[in-house]
């Protein structure tokens, strides 16, 4: 579950402060699945590092699950993360390692060993079966956006922050990995959380959130 309460943001911006987020309130329950839409600089991106712990909180109080974010050290916050799932705009994958062992590295972090039986319903799952020897420099954008999505599932997360997941895709094949990605979070019984700018791949999730006027607003799907 996700729980932010008195939530505050604010941003330098030139010579001035700009707030993001003023009071905001939010519940998320366990196991539900919300698309976050916004204008350019609403905070999309900066509510997502704030809930993956990558961000400081200057004011309010966030809470995952067990875990009492603003009250979290540096040590606690990179634990966290381990058990999580997060799908970056950027990717991320580590170009020294194939695709194999990048989709396995958050179980090994999480556990200490691979989890390699998980790794091929996963892989076939997402197109990536034919890739796994294969290093991130011979993949296109496409096949990397899939090996990053395949590697925040792979540790069977109850957290997954997705943050436009679909940028290097077409539509068609879009609306194919959110299919995916939903399904196999729902398998997992996962929260997801997932930033787009597409009001049509939105439409997929039950629940919406956007951002604007410095505040959350919450849509429920019919």
């Amino acid at each position: 579950m996700i729980q932010i309460q008195s939530l505050r943001f604010t941003r330098q911006d030139g010579d001035s402060l700009r707030t993001i987020f003023h009071d905001v309130d939010l519940t998320v329950k366990q196991g539900q699945h919300c698309a976050l839409l916004g204008d350019s600089g609403s905070g999309k991106t900066t509510l997502m590092n704030l809930l993956a712990g990558l961000e400081p909180i200057q004011s309010g109080a966030i809470r995952i699950g067990e875990h009492q974010l603003d009250r979290l050290s540096s040590d606690e916050l990179a634990r966290y993360r381990r058990e999580i799932g997060i799908v970056f705009q950027g990717f991320q994958l580590l170009p020294a390692l194939t695709v194999r062992h990048n989709i396995l590295l958050p179980h090994k972090l999480k556990f200490g060993h691979d989890r390699t039986d998980a790794l091929e319903p996963l892989a076939q799952a997402l197109g990536l079966t034919r890739m796994l020897d294969r290093t991130p420099d011979r993949l296109s954008g496409g096949e990397q956006q899939r090996v990053a999505v395949c590697r925040a599932l792979i540790h069977q997360p109850k957290l997954i922050l997705a943050d436009e997941p679909t940028g290097n895709l077409d539509e068609g094949n879009s609306r194919e990995v959110v299919h995916q990605l939903r399904s196999l979070a729902q398998a997992q019984n996962a929260t997801l959380l997932m930033v787009t700018h597409s009001r049509e791949l939105a439409e997929q999730f039950p629940h919406r959130i956007y951002l604007r006027d410095q505040g959350l607003h919450w849509q429920a799907g019919v």
